[in-house]
C-alpha cells in the first residue's frame, strides 16, 4: 500500500485574499514608491510644462531686447541712462541727490 501525502493547501478564499493583498501592495508600490511611479511622472510633467512656459516667456523677452538693440539708442536715451545709472553730469551742472524714504 502506497501512502500519498496530501499537500496542504490553504482554502480558496484565503489564497484569494493573499493574492489580492499582494496585487494591492504591488499597485501601491508602483503608484508611489517606484522611481518611475505615477506620482513622480505627474510631478515631472507639471515641472516640464512650467519650464516650457518660462522658456517661451524668456524667448519673447529676448526677442524684444534684440529689437531694442537693433533700433539703436537715441541721444536722449543715452543721456538719461548716463545721468540716472552712472551719475554723470554736464560740466556746468550741479547735481543734488535726494534720498526718498518710503
Amino acid at each position: 500500500m502506497s501512502r500519498t501525502k496530501k499537500k496542504s493547501k490553504a482554502p480558496a478564499p484565503v489564497r484569494r485574499w493573499i493574492l489580492l493583498a499582494a496585487v494591492a501592495m504591488l499597485g501601491i508600490w508602483l503608484l508611489f514608491f517606484d522611481s518611475y511611479s505615477l506620482w513622480n511622472s505627474v510631478s515631472w510633467r507639471r515641472e516640464h510644462t512650467r519650464l516650457e512656459a518660462e522658456n517661451a516667456r524668456l524667448r519673447q523677452e529676448n526677442a524684444a531686447l534684440e529689437r531694442k538693440v537693433s533700433e539703436g539708442l537715441s541721444d536722449e536715451v543715452v543721456e538719461q541712462i548716463a545721468r540716472e545709472q552712472y551719475g554723470m553730469r554736464r560740466p556746468t551742472e550741479t547735481v543734488y541727490r535726494l534720498k526718498v524714504e518710503d
